[in-house]
């Protein structure tokens, strides 16, 4: 593989040594040219780091196109990668030119780089925008860069994520550290706690809320000292603000560290980040290196690396009271320090070193590559219609699934979702998304590709929503019309109560579906009940039940986040919705939390799956309560860490569906109260019969869905037997798919 990056040649900061550490390694598998368009320090380095390094100056821009273009192609180059302003602009006005595919790798907020100056933002960085646009690849320095300029527009399907990696192999004994820290200037004792900062000190650093922060905690730990290196237009602002706070003494400005940082991280004992804006910081990798207990701004991709409250902290930017109290904690616990710095190490280590970059950034050429020589076709890929982008866990873990066995099939088929919000869909998808109501824009996609997936939940339905049934049975007369093959994909059916309705629903599936898969026998009965016969239909299973929970440390984070240790303590779930007759039968819930408390030693955790509404049924279940403890997670996040909070409990009681899907996807035993017949036909269909209905609750029913979900919490072959089993009739669901799709 041959590809030839371009950059100016100015370049510093985490830019310069992503690149070049980048390219250095890059070049033991690949030949990875590097064209700087000035000469300088950077060509040099890169030079003296055996990176193969060629200087195209000048200010005319389309010889130096021409120039480029011809090397390109006499030296057989496959692939163009752009980092920086000027390197897009070039690589967009190479794209046509040579017919190869260009990437760009996108470091910072292309909208915040020339913060300042206004002349260089109305040239530069207009010019970066037109170019931005153009390329046809962009790779982020972090998850959050790439959700940052999808929520602008860029295409979603078309983004890349890499995160700056560093070699974590063991530094050398760096000695001792209060003849180098008072080498520094700082007043520092053996029994000092040391907290450091590594950065330039200009605003979007936000030094200010990192000497606000020290200065609260040090009224509870008098042992914190503070070093900041680095140097910038802030130093005097941010002196005469230690000064007014009265922590003058304790704080260094230390300015530029020269000889490499290893001997400063070497000397810390908390790394701090206080950025109102980063990418992913080297900064932060760099104190892992150490095993430093970290604290940090919850910006950008740092939340990746950092887990709250597992192996570091992280805080609201300019959120010195909270900084503050974290700070003053790590200082008085040195056991907690120790605890931290051991698991941000072991995580970084695992997943940010240079190698795990190298991979991820030669993976990404492969399929760029990949994608561009697919042969263009008039028809291609997939529309999906659900009820997504409504804020329910549930039906968007389906999407997820579904997505998922698709990129199975062909990981570069192209795929676009209807959904209620297409932003939100984009953002946790990183798919292509048409709002519901763009009739214009669905039925674009549906003209160019091959398949229509109707996308589980059930939505052949009358009882929540006639205009729900109407536009998703247009949506499959149109997509036929379209020319797509049409798939009913692992669904439910019904309740379809109008006489209309039934007729309705019967001709568009019998004219317009080629196959339809269901999630339980009850809805093959309703198709047949209906006189819904000429589609093929298969009993298969629904596509959320494949879902696998998230790391581990993902999960420990959202409960330490919702006040649920994580470890230590014995859980039952109550997964609850607000329903007619829920609020009568609300105190059933709480009785039986406390039975469960009693009798178990199971403490209750509410979990919502729609954060909009179940919080508020959970609040009303607990108000008997009293004194016994209990848990509220409101917000669980994405299907993996729902999914990772629920394998976490030995039984869950649930009203929602989706919990009880997530749940026996784990095997985790459970106890379903059915406010509608899905719930049961699903329950029945798996071999539960461990149910009752919502209407003739009573508390001593709700005990014996305890008692026999207890029962069944040892026996841990039977359930991964029937967890096997219910994966094994999903994949029915993709072979169909498979075939539709040719």
């Amino acid at each position: 593989m041959k590809v030839i990056h371009l950059i100016s040649g100015g370049d510093s900061g985490g830019a310069k040594t992503h690149v070049l550490s980048l390219l250095q390694h890059l070049n033991r598998t690949i030949t990875a040219q590097l064209v700087c368009f000035r000469d300088g320090p950077f060509a040099a380095e890169a030079r003296s780091l055996g990176i193969p390094t060629m200087i195209c100056g000048g200010n005319h821009i389309f010889k130096i196109r021409r120039r480029l273009a011809e090397y390109i192609r006499r030296e057989g180059f496959q692939l163009i990668h752009c980092h920086g302003s000027r390197a897009n602009m070039i690589g967009a006005l190479l794209r046509r030119l040579t017919g190869l595919p260009v990437v760009t790798t996108i470091h910072s907020d292309y909208k915040i780089d020339y913060m300042g100056r206004p002349l260089a933002r109305c040239t530069f960085g207009v010019i970066n925008t037109w170019a931005l646009r153009r390329l046809d690849y962009r790779v982020g320095v972090s998850d959050a860069m790439v959700d940052l300029l999808i929520s602008r527009g860029f295409p979603a399907d078309r983004f890349y994520a890499i995160y700056n990696g560093i070699d974590f192999t063991p530094a050398p004994d760096q000695g001792d550290r209060l003849p180098y820290l008072r080498s520094l200037g700082a007043d520092v004792e053996a029994d000092s706690v040391v907290v450091g900062i590594a950065a330039r000190l200009n605003p979007v650093k936000d030094m200010s809320t990192l000497i606000r922060g020290f200065a609260e905690a040090y009224k509870t730990c008098g042992k914190l000292r503070l070093v900041i290196a680095g140097d910038g237009e802030e130093r005097e602002n941010l002196g005469a603000l230690a000064r007014e706070l009265g922590v003058e003494r304790q704080v260094t400005f230390a300015g530029w560290i020269s000889g490499g940082m290893d001997r400063f991280y070497s000397a810390l004992d908390i790394n701090v980040l206080t950025s109102l804006s980063e990418t992913f910081s080297y900064a932060l990798t760099e104190g892992a290196r150490f095993h430093l207990a970290t604290i940090s701004t919850a910006v950008g991709g740092i939340p990746y690396l950092i887990d709250d409250g597992v192996n570091g902290y992280l805080f609201q930017p300019r959120d010195f009271m909270t900084l503050g109290k974290r700070l003053a904690k790590l200082g008085n616990g040195p056991a907690l320090r120790h605890e931290m710095g051991e698991k941000l190490f072991e995580k970084a280590s695992a997943r940010f070193s240079i190698e795990k970059t190298v991979e991820t950034q030669l993976h990404i050429y492969g399929e760029i590559l990949r994608r561009h020589s697919r042969p263009r076709a008039r028809r291609d890929g997939a529309v999906i219609c659900g009820a997504y982008g409504r804020g329910n866990a549930g039906d968007d873990a389906i999407l997820e699934a579904i997505l998922e066995e698709m990129r199975s099939i062909d990981p570069d088929m192209p795929v676009t979702v209807i959904s209620k919000d297409p932003r939100s869909t984009r953002l946790a998808c990183r798919v292509r998304s048409v709002s519901r109501v763009d009739l214009p824009g669905w039925l674009g996609a549906m003209r160019r590709a091959k398949l229509y997936i109707n996308g589980g939940g059930s939505l052949i339905q009358d009882v929540t929503s006639r205009r729900s049934l109407w536009f998703y049975l247009m949506n499959i007369r149109a997509a036929k019309w379209a020319g797509c093959r049409v798939q009913m994909y692992g669904c439910g059916i019904g309740p379809v109560s109008r006489e209309n309705h039934r007729k309705l629903a019967a001709k568009v599936l019998n004219r317009n579906v080629d196959v339809i898969t269901l999630r339980e026998p009850d809805s093959l009965e309703e198709l047949k009940s209906m006189g819904v016969d000429r589609p093929d239909i298969r009993l298969t299973a629904d596509p959320a039940l494949t879902l696998s929970p998230a790391a581990e440390e993902k999960t420990d984070s959202v409960l330490l986040r919702a006040g649920v240790p994580p470890h230590g303590e014995r859980y039952i779930c109550f997964a609850l919705r607000p329903w007619p007759g829920f609020r009568e039968k609300a105190p059933l819930f709480g009785a039986a939390a406390r039975y469960a408390w009693e009798r178990y030693g199971l403490s209750p955790v509410f979990t919502a799956v729609e954060k909009g509404q179940d919080p508020a049924a959970a609040r009303e279940a607990a108000r008997e309560l009293g004194d016994i403890p209990r848990y509220f997670l409101d917000d669980a996040g994405a299907a993996g860490t729902i999914i990772g909070s629920l394998s976490r409990m030995e039984i869950v009681v649930s009203m929602r569906l989706h919990a009880l899907i997530f749940a026996a996807g784990q095997g985790i035993p459970l106890a379903g109260v059915v406010y509608d017949p899905k719930v049961s036909a699903f329950l029945r269909y798996i071999g539960q019969e461990n149910f009752t209905d919502l209407e003739t609750l009573t508390e001593e029913t709700l005990r014996r869905l305890i008692d026999r979900a207890a029962a069944r919490a040892g026996d841990k072959q039977a359930q991964a037997e029937a967890v096997r089993k219910l994966r094994e009739m999903e994949r029915g669901n993709v072979e169909i798919a498979k075939r539709l799709l040719g």
